[in-house]
């Protein structure tokens, strides 16, 4: 693998365990999958994790930050969607989210978005639902035991765990607000520990 092509030292993505995945897979997650542990548990490919973060960084670089919506129910994603909302000013809702938000506009709640990215599709699907309702593209993390139905982008990668997410919100922000010239990569004033419950 070309660790120049990557958007954060190799060490790092490995410290922070991303590419571990679960000992469940699904058809849908099985092109993402690099081998089978000897103790069943599924890894996924790093590359292609890799390259999936910058594919969601280009695609979510063409909204503002008001259009664009992310949704993590686990308690494991808090710290990094808060971490993001702050230094984006991308809406985040760390916790349950609450159905009919984005359909439903007598709602106090209501809100409108033009696209939708959740932390895991299974705890998430009520906006995963909603968004399909309105028509709005979803991304999504994804492990090796989450279906894809529904999901116009997958970002395979270990979505349970604290380090991973934080890393991944982290390359996502410094992603989004370099590729909108909001700032250059060396203005960035957040680190990686804003993002991270733990040093990685």
């Amino acid at each position: 693998m070309a660790e120049e092509a990557l958007l954060i030292d190799l060490e790092k993505y490995l410290k922070a365990g991303v590419h571990i995945g679960t000992k469940f897979k699904t058809k849908y997650m099985s092109n993402f999958i690099y081998k089978i542990k000897p103790d069943g548990l599924a890894v996924l490919n790093l590359q292609k994790i890799n390259d999936r973060i910058k594919l969601a960084i280009n695609f979510l670089s063409r909204y503002n930050p008001e259009d664009i919506l992310v949704v993590g129910r686990r308690e494991n994603s808090w710290k990094a969607l808060r971490a993001f909302g702050k230094a984006t000013g991308i809406r985040t809702i760390a916790g349950r989210y609450q159905p009919g938000m984005l359909t439903n506009p007598s709602l106090e709640i209501f809100t409108e978005a033009k696209v939708l990215l959740v932390t895991d599709p299974w705890p998430d699907k009520n906006s995963v639902r909603d968004a399909v309702k309105v028509g709005i593209p979803v991304l999504a993390l994804c492990d090796t035991n989450n279906e894809s139905n529904y999901i116009d982008i997958v970002i395979p990668c270990n979505n349970k765990g604290k380090k991973s997410l934080g890393i991944f919100f982290y390359l996502l922000a410094v992603g989004y607000l370099t590729k909108r010239g909001t700032i250059s990569e060396k203005e960035f004033k957040y680190t990686l520990e804003d993002f991270s419950e733990e040093q990685i």
